[in-house]
């Protein structure tokens, strides 16, 4: 059986040890460790069906394991950004309404709205926001809850390259900024490389895990993704991301496919 148990407020705020998720007589976490510590920036990958969505749920206590313990800081707070949200177009939700189911302080609202850039959008509705505008919103909301960690679920699908790359920066600042530590999953190479502390690969279970100069040397890394999903800079009009060279739409990034949720 599970457990969770509390420990003094250091790091690592949390802990997963042996954690191992079973549904319908299917393996969908085997024996993973893993540990986020204060102010840390990781990056969790896997091909199709690895658990990537599952290793958050059971981090965000939404989901028991079947075996493992769950170690955390006493009073850890956690905010979590989903890949998608789509309330009902009949719910009259506007962006004002969403934020203030969150408590702060005043100063902290108007600056976390302002530097997420949704000072005009809250007498909006929020299915009239673009994909863009709405994960702006979701973002300011998990702020709010001035969190230990903020989990964000491939935050950027649905992007133009631009709010990409603006969303992107501003999350790199968040731990300094705000002092959390942030867990993304994310299929942009280029983030997964350049943008991350610690890397982290599963597979059901964790296949390898390091900095992001060296993970892509990893003998496991190199299993699952092919040595040819290697992070580059791009200097010309091809990408470099598949055993042969293709025109390159307005994206130049590699990424690696998303996978149906488990």
């Amino acid at each position: 059986m599970s457990s969770v148990q509390h420990t003094p407020i250091s790091t690592p705020l949390i802990q997963l040890e042996n954690i191992s998720v079973r549904r319908d007589e299917r393996d969908i976490l085997r024996n993973v460790d893993f540990a986020l510590q204060a102010k840390e920036i990781v990056t969790l990958i896997g091909p199709n069906g690895a658990g990537k969505s599952t290793l958050i749920k059971v981090l965000l206590g939404i989901m028991p394991p079947n075996k493992g313990k769950i170690h955390c800081a006493k009073k850890l707070k956690l905010a979590y950004v989903p890949q998608k949200f789509n309330p009902s177009a009949s719910l009259p939700l506007r962006v004002q309404d969403l934020l203030d189911l969150e408590i702060c302080t005043a100063d902290l609202r108007a600056e976390i709205i302002r530097d997420t850039g949704i000072q005009k959008l809250q007498a909006s509705k929020v299915q009239q926001l673009s994909g863009g505008e709405r994960q702006r919103v979701l973002l300011a909301r998990a702020l709010l809850r001035q969190p230990d960690i903020l989990v964000l679920d491939e935050p950027m699908q649905g992007l133009d390259i631009q709010s990409e790359a603006e969303l992107y920066e501003y999350v790199r600042s968040l731990p300094e900024r705000y002092g959390c530590a942030v867990l993304m999953v994310s299929h942009d190479l280029q983030w997964v490389m350049q943008g991350t502390h610690r890397v982290v690969c599963l597979n059901k279970h964790i296949c390898c895990s390091g900095l992001p100069e060296s993970i892509q040397q990893h003998p496991e890394y190199q299993a699952i993704f092919g040595t040819q999903r290697m992070f580059y800079q791009h200097h010309h009009n091809h990408c470099g991301h598949s055993d042969h060279a293709e025109p390159c739409s307005h994206d130049p990034r590699p990424h690696i496919h998303p996978e149906p949720k488990v």
